[in-house]
Order: C-alpha cells, then structure tokens, then sequence
C-alpha cells in the first residue's frame, strides 16, 4: 500500500508544480505585456497560408482576382469548338482572324501611304 501512497503525493506534487507554472507564466505575460498564441492560432489557416497581414493579404486576393479576371478575357478571346466531346482551337476562324489582321494592316498601312498630306 506504499506504492498508493507514493502515487497519490507525486500526483499532488505535479499538480502544485503545473499550478505553481501557470500562476508564473500568466505573471510574466502581464509584467512583459506579452501574449502567448495558442496552438490553435498557430495552425494554417485556409484563407491565409502564409501568414500576411489583413491588409497584404487582401492586396494579394486583389491582385489575384484581377488576373483570375485578365485570364478569363484572354481565354474566351480563343475560338474553341467541340469535337469528339473534346473542346479543341478552332484552327479555321484563327486562319479567318489572321487573315483579317492582315488585310487590315495592308489596307491601313496603305491608306497612310495615300495620304494627301504627306
């Protein structure tokens, strides 16, 4: 019946130490004026990865939303059609397209050369 004894003063003992531990800590964090994070706060969070301040991060989501933006008109500019259930660039309307650019610069090109002025 010692060991019960024994058992039952070590876990006092623990118990006035993690006592006497708090009371500390939580003396210094008020003489220091300090703040301990929690585990929980120190946890990736979803929406900030990489730990940015509010207003950096929200100048980065910003910044990603407008190229987010900037690529969607860049992509619906590319001529896609379906085939085979596979969507695939349109290889006739950029032929069409080019061809236009083309005949656009010749055509604008040549109206400067014709230019009474000149």
């Amino acid at each position: 019946m010692s060991w019960v004894g024994l058992f039952i003063f070590s876990l006092a003992f623990f118990f006035v130490l993690l006592f006497l531990l708090s009371r500390f800590v939580g003396y210094m964090k008020k003489e220091q004026n300090i703040e301990i994070e929690s585990f929980r706060d120190t946890l990736i969070d979803k929406d900030n990865p990489v730990g940015l301040t509010g207003e950096e991060l929200q100048k980065l989501k910003q910044q990603q939303a407008e190229a987010q933006r900037h690529l969607r008109e860049v992509i619906a500019k590319i001529p896609v059609v379906q085939k085979d259930g596979r969507f695939q660039i349109d290889q006739e309307e950029v032929q069409r397209r080019k061809e236009e650019a083309a005949a656009h610069r010749n055509g604008s090109s040549g109206a400067a050369g014709n230019d009474p002025q000149s």
